[in-house]
């Protein structure tokens, strides 16, 4: 599909999500409060079926531990596939190589992670390279590394068909070392976005007469575009940590601190599997800061709760957050009220991510939902960001961007409002875009969004 420029057809999305405008009476607006009044109602009177407490003979992680169990990290070959895309790029393009340091990029090319090999002012590189052998392209594999840390570096398994190890001496240039590697050297070189500046200045120092370049949009879209296999590690991590929020939902209460449920939900996410685990946990009006204030306040009855959390499942990271109550609690009407307008903002959002449309009109229609309820002011983050090996990736759901949504995807979908002083409320889901180029959420295996502010 070409490009969309428009939110995607707001007379479309305004058939479909029937709502009325800010400019609604008065009597509707009290209705509309009752009515969610006699919801919470209702549902604290659901509490048969509801989140249970756990007795200390019961494991309150039950099911945690298998969910994720069948989980495979990335197979040898599809890295080689990868490379393989890459060499017909930088073919195709002319360009002489790409180069990448330890990070998310090499990682996907070539298996080194800033796990397996840290930053320091000493580089190592990975250089992939096509070339042409019996009218196939083919990709060249080379790890430049310090001479002493040479049998280290061997020891990454880095896959390849066919990988080689230049090293250099602490009274040599790496950056020649590196250029002498390459088989030719006549088109550009191709950088990792990310890569230190000191870096590609060596790069080019080295090269004079050949340009050192970012690479562009055809080499970062094979890591934006997610595989199937990727889908599902994203697949279960993110369905995993909506889990353990829930498992550590139905064990709090009133009274608890924010720091107990902190440990509460890293352990619940250990025993899913999760590395690198990190949450977020605020009370009341302390998630009025989108990145928290840490009081380590506790729990009041008129006190929503906000978790964000993830962690990392072979690499592949999760980005959870819920915004709910407890049956105890007895939640303000207009703060309730709040919480359904930024979930029918997050509705929306996913109702208009497809391919091909505009990342920024995906932001833009969220927003547009919440400035007409009248909070303006107190949406004040973007909507949301690509996720896989990075927490934090592009593209990027925002407003000022000019990015085309695609096939494979991968974003977060998480509008917040944030009345300091007063209440924060947020709900964060993960979601790709689909085959067919529909947008799916990642947490749909376990019930997708939040259902309400009592069942997350």
């Amino acid at each position: 599909m070409g490009k969309v420029d428009t939110p995607v057809s707001r007379k479309e999305i305004a058939h479909t999500f029937a709502t009325p405008k800010v400019t609604q009476s008065l009597e509707w607006r009290l209705f509309f409060s009752l009515a969610i009044c006699a919801t919470i109602l209702y549902l604290h009177f659901l509490t048969d079926i509801g989140p249970k407490s756990h007795s200390a003979d019961n494991d309150p992680w039950v099911g945690l531990a298998s969910h994720c169990a069948d989980a495979q990290p990335i197979d040898g070959s599809e890295v080689l596939q990868r490379q393989e895309n890459l060499a017909k790029i930088l073919y195709d393009h002319g360009a002489s190589a790409y180069v990448a340091e330890p990070g998310a990029n090499a990682q996907y090319f070539g298996n080194i992670s800033q796990a397996s090999w840290h930053l320091s002012e000493r580089p190592l590189l990975l250089m992939i390279f096509p070339t042409l052998e019996e009218a196939s392209i083919v990709a060249k594999i080379t790890v430049i590394t310090p001479a002493f840390e040479e049998t280290r570096a061997k020891l990454l398994l880095v896959p390849g068909i066919d990988v080689t190890y230049a090293s250099w001496a602490e009274d040599e240039d790496p950056y020649a070392v590196a250029l002498h590697a390459l088989s030719t050297l006549k088109g550009p070189i191709y950088v990792d976005g990310m890569m230190r500046n000191f870096i590609v200045d060596g790069l080019q120092k080295a090269a004079p007469g050949v340009h050192v370049m970012t690479a562009p949009p055809d080499v970062t879209q094979l890591r934006e575009r997610k595989s199937l296999a990727e889908l599902d590690l994203l697949r279960c991590a993110n369905e995993v940590t909506v889990l353990g929020i829930r498992a550590v939902q139905a064990q709090m209460y009133i009274g608890i601190r924010e720091s107990e449920v902190q440990v509460m939900i890293d352990e619940a996410l250990a025993v899913a599997g999760l590395r690198e685990r990190w949450a977020l946990v605020l009370f009341g009006e302390n998630a009025a800061l989108p990145h928290g204030s840490g009081t380590d306040r506790v729990l009041g009855k008129a006190d929503f709760i906000l978790i964000d959390a993830g962690g990392l499942l072979f690499e592949y990271h999760s980005d959870v957050t819920r915004t709910f109550m407890l049956h105890d609690s007895s939640i303000p009407p207009e703060h309730t009220m709040i919480w359904y307008d930024v979930h029918t903002a997050q509705t929306l959002a996913h109702a208009v991510a497809r391919e091909g449309v505009n990342t920024s009109a995906v932001d833009r229609v969220a927003r547009d939902w919440l400035d007409g309820r009248g909070y303006k002011e107190y949406f004040t983050h973007r909507l949301g960001h690509g996720i896989g090996l990075e927490g934090h990736e592009a593209p990027y759901l925002r407003g000022g961007t000019d990015d085309t949504i695609r096939t494979g995807n991968a974003f977060s979908n998480e509008p917040g409002i944030y009345i300091e002083g007063k209440v924060g409320i947020r709900l964060e889901d993960c979601f790709y875009i689909d085959e067919s180029g529909n947008s799916v959420f990642l947490t749909q295996g376990v019930g997708g969004q939040a259902q309400s502010p009592l069942y997350p």
